[in-house]
């Protein structure tokens, strides 16, 4: 068992999520950088999707309450009672992993918490005892390779031509308000060529969706199921972890697949 000493902005229990479950109003959720989870689980023996913590800009001071092993990404910690162990700056988003998972009541199937429908535990507090499970053994964890990748969605056909194309080669900057709902985006205004407006559609993560301002929202792992504007486009499931870790005022650039 681990006791919470300190904590930074936001720390959460993340595991794979709870696909599966859009027809019945509730989003996948899950570790907004699956990659950074399967990568601390698996430094410690877990299945990639096991539950872990998602520590976001650092901040987090644990304390052994037993015997344990714990990593903070691939690097490995193995604590006595009363040993403390840190995860300080580093990616904007950091995962830690405890050898067995991490043990919380599943809603719905899952651990983790949900941002925007209030679903999973609460963010953990000062006070906290992260109870460790019995998990092993590994599976092939979800990775990607630094891009970020664009496929045309279902309503390009809504924006004048050459859309997709400025969304695909310009530079976009990651505006502050961004979460684990929607990385939001700045940069050249995406143009409308109907101004008809849209009756709610089904989401999905990556979908990039276009308010009337013409700055494109790329939808993340708490996204809403449903929405009323229009998706000019669809980040690839692998590289959402990409966007997860881009911190406010960094810059993201796609790459066609058309």
């Amino acid at each position: 068992m681990l006791r919470v000493e300190a904590t930074g902005p936001l720390v959460l229990l993340q595991d794979g999520g709870r696909p599966g479950l859009a027809h019945l109003g509730v989003g996948r959720s899950g570790a907004a950088d699956p990659r950074g989870l399967a990568q601390a689980n698996a430094a410690v023996g877990n299945p990639w999707d096991a539950t872990g913590l998602e520590v976001l800009v650092g901040g987090l001071v644990l304390r052994a309450l037993a015997q344990c092993v714990v990593a903070v990404g691939p690097v490995v910690h193995e604590l006595r009672v009363d040993d403390i162990v840190t995860v300080g700056p580093g990616a904007l988003r950091q995962y830690v992993a405890v050898a067995g998972g991490i043990d919380a009541e599943p809603v719905l199937g899952s651990r983790s918490r949900d941002t925007l429908a209030d679903l999973g535990p609460l963010p953990l507090a000062v006070g906290d005892v992260v109870r460790c499970g019995s998990l092993r053994g590994t599976a092939a964890p979800p990775s990607h390779d630094g891009l970020v990748r664009l496929h045309p969605g279902p309503r390009a056909d809504h924006f004048h031509p050459g859309t997709l194309d400025l969304l695909a080669t310009a530079g976009w900057t990651v505006s502050p308000t961004s979460d684990r709902t929607a990385v939001r985006l700045t940069g050249p205004l995406l143009v409308r060529r109907t101004t008809v407006e849209l009756p709610p559609e089904g989401l999905l993560p990556g979908a990039v969706q276009v308010p009337p301002d013409g700055q494109p929202i790329v939808f993340g792992v708490d996204h809403p199921v449903t929405g009323g504007y229009p998706v000019v486009a669809v980040v690839e499931h692998g590289d959402l972890g990409v966007l997860a870790q881009a911190a406010p005022g960094s810059t993201v650039q796609f790459t066609a697949t058309w």
